[in-house]
């Protein structure tokens, strides 16, 4: 296959955790060729199709150089067996951008994973909400009277913007309610921004947990993301610590009836934040610690997703 991948910068990545390395490194193995493209990149010109300025690599395997870039070219994307969205978050309007220009190219016959219409329907905080069998008291809204009424039912709260990521902007409130309503008015601008509040989850000790979802079907180890000292967030952006466990039964539960309805949608890779037994994100746009689980546990997680990959490609109608 020519897979391309449409990402951050090449020149940004820590290869050593880096989960979209992984999956290039995997797809060379097995004989691939391996393409890339920063979404500024990507154009349309009025009666033409959708083409990139891709780079094509060839990986090392040495930490510096990691590639080596053979060609530089315009090609349509229809051209590629299989386009991957990989930018990172966070979603803005670039990003938006972005996504309707994979989507014509699916229309000119482009094969994109994530399905780009799929990655706008599916924002990473609000998709939870879809359910609730799984999700701690939840609210999403901008209004400071709401927040506060929601406060006084639950007494310890959590606090974070829609758009946020790696841990930004997460703050907790306990029962004396100091600095609710700054907080409030930070993260809702005054009533112009919606928020989200959460019931605090106290396994949070315990790690926020990336259970993988590729192909509708769970990696069978999860990462924890383990807060340190007195730091409430476990993100690993925010200094957490990532231990890689076996799923629990609560993890299998929400993985299995998650993950069939999603990859349907066309969300081949899908990694769910799980705290305690409560689902708390859904993430789409490029989730990551393939490397971490496979260096802790030995299971081959970028395997796994090439396959999946293969399989969706080769058994396209």
């Amino acid at each position: 296959m020519n897979i391309l991948f449409v990402a951050d910068p090449l020149e940004s990545f820590k290869i050593y955790k880096d989960t979209t390395f992984s999956m290039m490194r995997e797809a060379q193995r097995r004989g691939h060729a391996v393409f890339a493209c920063e979404p500024r990149f990507l154009s349309w010109r009025s009666g033409g199709e959708v083409h990139a300025r891709v780079r094509e690599l060839q990986l090392t395997g040495q930490v510096e150089p990691w590639f080596i870039q053979n060609d530089v070219a315009s090609r349509p994307l229809r051209e590629f067996d299989a386009v991957l969205m990989r930018k990172d978050p966070p979603f803005d309007s670039e990003y938006f951008y972005a996504t309707h220009l994979l989507e014509q190219a699916e229309r000119e016959g482009a094969r994109v994973f994530n399905k780009p219409a799929a990655l706008r329907d599916h924002p990473e905080k609000l998709a939870v909400m879809e359910f609730p069998q799984f999700v701690s008291p939840t609210l999403v809204t901008r209004d400071e009277q709401e927040v506060r009424r929601f406060h006084e039912a639950h007494g310890d709260i959590i606090l974070k913007p829609l758009d946020g990521m790696g841990g930004m902007g997460i703050f907790r409130v306990r029962a004396d309610g100091l600095n609710l309503g700054s907080i409030t008015e930070t993260l809702n601008g005054g009533g112009t921004t919606t928020m989200m509040v959460q019931r605090f989850v106290p396994e949070i000790v315990q790690g926020d947990k990336r259970v993988l979802v590729i192909g509708g079907k769970p990696v069978p180890f999860s990462l924890a993301r383990i807060p340190q000292g007195s730091e409430v967030r476990g993100n690993l952006a925010a200094g957490g610590k990532g231990v890689a466990q076996p799923l629990t039964a609560r993890d299998r539960e929400i993985a299995q009836t998650l993950g069939p309805v999603l990859a349907a949608r066309g969300l081949l890779l899908v990694g769910l934040d799980v705290i305690g037994d409560c689902l708390t994100e859904i993430n789409v746009t490029s989730p990551t610690c393939f490397q971490e689980i496979t260096e802790q546990t030995g299971f081959d997680v970028p395997a796994m997703f090439i396959d999946a990959l293969e399989a969706a490609v080769f058994t396209a109608p």
